[in-house]
Formats: structure tokens, C-alpha cells, sequence
């Protein structure tokens, strides 16, 4: 699987504490795996998000994903449940 990290999303794992991205990592493995193993909770949006999907990180903490063409995904944006879904 390709995963393409779009910028706002690098721009924001800078600044998320290193204990999340390092979580995010280790999930960031399970995805390429199986990106349906349970653990990640992956499932589509809705709303404004529709054609986007999301994966937990920790109870708390998500990141949201597009499907871009076969076999490749973009990973748009990662932070709290709260701040993600205004």
C-alpha cells in the first residue's frame, strides 16, 4: 500500500506529543497489514467528510485518511476526537 502523508498532516504530527506518534506509527503498521483489523476501528465519515475515513490512534486521538486510487492512501489530518470534529 502507498501512503502519502499530505503536508497539513506532517505539519500537525510535528507538533503532537512524541508518545502519540510513535502510537501512530506502530498503527501506522497494523494499517499497511490489515487496514481492517479491529484494533483500528476504521470506518468511513459522513457529513462534509464523506469521501474520507478514519482510524484510532489511542482512545482520544485520530487519523483521518482518503483513499487515492488503487492501493494508495493520503493521510490528511491526525489529532483529538474534539478538535478533528468541530
Amino acid at each position: 500500500m502507498n501512503v502519502i502523508f499530505h503536508r497539513n498532516f506532517r505539519k500537525q504530527c510535528g507538533k503532537i506529543p512524541a508518545k502519540i506518534r510513535r502510537q501512530f506509527n506502530e498503527r501506522l503498521r497494523i494499517f499497511a497489514k490489515d487496514p481492517f483489523d479491529p484494533i483500528l476501528n476504521n470506518h468511513p465519515l459522513t457529513g462534509d467528510r464523506a469521501d474520507e475515513w478514519s482510524i484510532n490512534i489511542t482512545g482520544d486521538w485520530r487519523a483521518i485518511y482518503l483513499h487515492a486510487g488503487n492501493k494508495a492512501v493520503i493521510f490528511l489530518e491526525i489529532g483529538t476526537h474534539g478538535a478533528l470534529y468541530k
